[in-house]
């Protein structure tokens, strides 16, 4: 299939403002996606390779994990100059011709940009830490230590332990919420708020169609340092950090969540228009993540769209609690925009997580592409690999390295891409990869699902082509939603055009009363469910009914 024949260029297409409302963004993890150059890691040309299978699928964006030039003590969330490519992922130039290949497919191009810290290796921070006195020496967060020498307050890192670590060279201690080599920018400072534009703006002139903004939430520390307080033992939730980490024994209302964020956030909002590009922003918190989404995301001066944990967490959703959720969406952030995801790179895969049957992916998959929102898919996942069992020997990530056996860490989610069964690699290296591919997941690779008219890949496919050719499924309107026994239902509406949406979420039958009004049913080819002459839908297990409202 010529590059043509898959998606129109973005320059023979309209460049609407608002691209990125109801947008499908898929995920690369760039360390497990290709590797062109066979070191057994993925890099930049690799993904080029494969934007074709992308577009294939009908996504409108990507959005690449960390590239950056860095020590790799986070894999690349750790940076060390945020203007250019770590050399195992290539050159700047590889970068262009991603950017202008994924354009002629009509895939816009998102990168993350990790804007709450950097790598104590970045030369902002081996200047800041020289003196109290060099101009860089404010650029981080630096406190003294208490009378007897201990840090300066309570908080926690989500990595363990203390979020402060001593440096010898000044008397003090700088913040870390996660790895210790990973100090803490603060964006108190105008200098650094500056410079963090100036980073936006460079790739934003290399065009980047947007951002996805890592922990979104963290840019701004309080001031006064207050301790943060107890949360009690009910209130704790493992959504953010896993429940054998004492994170979760705190209430962060000091070390994150600051009112002086919007403010920052404006800024980088105003410096995106100008360019049509747009931003996610990952919400990190367990208690008031929608709350949290709902202020960042208000009016049309902040950021386009966030995404909180609700759906990344470990219970599978039942209908109640997807019932719950859009409820909570509706009260805390209707002004709001929320980017949906039920797996990323920091999860375990979904399909492992909620112990999915090939049914369930499939209507969670049709469920999630027609919330109001847009969608975050991770790679892999429309293949549903399960998520990979990493040996102890083979572990990379430090968190599973730090809480093993109880907590196995990300390593799981971030193995090889499969691309087809015939070697061990999956098609992803001729060399040995820097995690295992999983023997589980070869029987899975694309090149095999291909050729099966009835995998999973078409699924997703056919969900996607249906999401877009349906406004109300794209930047629709969402109703109250329902949940009656195991069926969740709503009603999505833009213009004269409307859709009911009903979902099983179970493994056993059900049945829902008609709406009022004449429906058709729509979705044949997503296995829809089909009504019956007794003014009942009967659902069975794990079916959806899709239907469109006679004007």
């Amino acid at each position: 299939m010529t590059l043509s024949a898959l998606r129109k260029p973005l320059a023979s297409t309209a460049r609407a403002a608002d691209w990125w409302r109801g947008a499908v963004i898929y995920q690369i993890y760039p360390r497990s996606f290709q590797d062109s150059s066979g070191d057994g890691i993925g890099d930049l040309s690799g993904i080029v390779l494969r934007l074709p299978y992308i577009a294939s699928l009908g996504v409108d964006a990507i959005w690449i994990s960390p590239f950056f030039t860095s020590p790799m003590k986070d894999f690349g969330y750790d940076v060390s100059d945020y203007c250019d490519v770590d050399p195992m992922f290539g050159t700047l130039s590889d970068f262009d011709a991603l950017v202008e290949t994924a354009h002629q497919l009509g895939l816009r191009v998102m990168i993350d940009l990790v804007l709450s810290h950097t790598s104590d290796q970045h030369a902002w921070f081996k200047q800041s830490r020289k003196s109290r006195d060099n101009p860089r020496a404010d650029w981080y967060v630096w406190a003294e230590p208490k009378p007897d020498g201990t840090p300066p307050n309570n908080w926690l890192s989500i990595f363990g332990g203390s979020a402060w670590h001593w440096d010898g060279r000044r008397e003090q201690y700088y913040l870390h919420n996660f790895l210790a080599s990973q100090p803490d920018l603060n964006l108190h400072s105008p200098a650094v708020q500056e410079a963090l534009l100036d980073v936006a703006r460079f790739w934003l002139d290399r065009g980047v169609d947007g951002f996805r903004l890592d922990t979104i939430n963290f840019y701004f520390h309080d001031k006064t340092l207050r301790d943060n307080p107890p949360l009690p033992k009910e209130r704790r939730n493992a959504s953010i950090a896993p429940s054998v980490n004492p994170y979760n024994h705190q209430e962060h209302l000091y070390d994150k969540n600051q009112p002086e964020n919007l403010a920052f956030l404006r800024r980088l909002r105003s410096l995106m228009d100008g360019y049509g590009a747009a931003a996610v922003g990952e919400v990190g918190d367990a208690q008031r993540g929608l709350e949290i989404m709902g202020q960042y995301t208000a009016g049309d001066d902040l950021m386009q769209m966030c995404y909180a944990f609700e759906f990344l967490a470990a219970e599978q959703p039942t209908a109640n609690r997807v019932a719950e959720v859009l409820g909570d969406v509706a009260t805390l952030a209707a002004e709001g925009w929320p980017c949906w995801a039920f797996s990323n790179h920091d999860v375990v895969r979904h399909s492992s997580r909620w112990a999915l049957s090939p049914a369930a992916l499939r209507v969670f998959a049709t469920l999630i592409h027609c919330l109001r929102g847009s969608v975050c898919l991770y790679q892999g996942e429309e293949l549903g690999l399960p998520e990979a069992d990493v040996a102890f020997e083979d572990l990379q990530d430090p968190y599973g390295i730090e809480f093993w056996p109880e907590f196995k860490g990300r390593d799981g989610c971030r193995t090889p891409m499969v691309w087809e069964p015939s070697n061990q690699n999956g098609g992803f290296s001729a060399a040995r990869p820097w995690l295992p591919v999983s023997s589980a997941h070869l029987h899975l690779s694309v090149a095999r699902q291909e050729a099966d008219p009835t995998a999973l890949i078409h699924h997703y496919r056919r969900v996607i082509a249906f999401r877009h050719s349906h406004r109300p499924l794209m930047a629709g309107s969402q109703s109250e939603v329902s949940a009656q026994g195991s069926v969740i239902s709503f009603v999505r509406a833009a213009g004269v055009e409307r859709i009911f949406c009903a979902f099983n979420l179970s493994s056993e039958p059900a049945a829902l009363t008609m709406p009022e009004g004449e429906w058709l049913t729509i979705g044949g080819e997503l296995g829809v469910a089909h009504p019956s002459a007794d003014g009942k839908l009967h659902l069975g297990p794990w079916q959806p009914w899709l239907a469109v409202a006679r004007v």
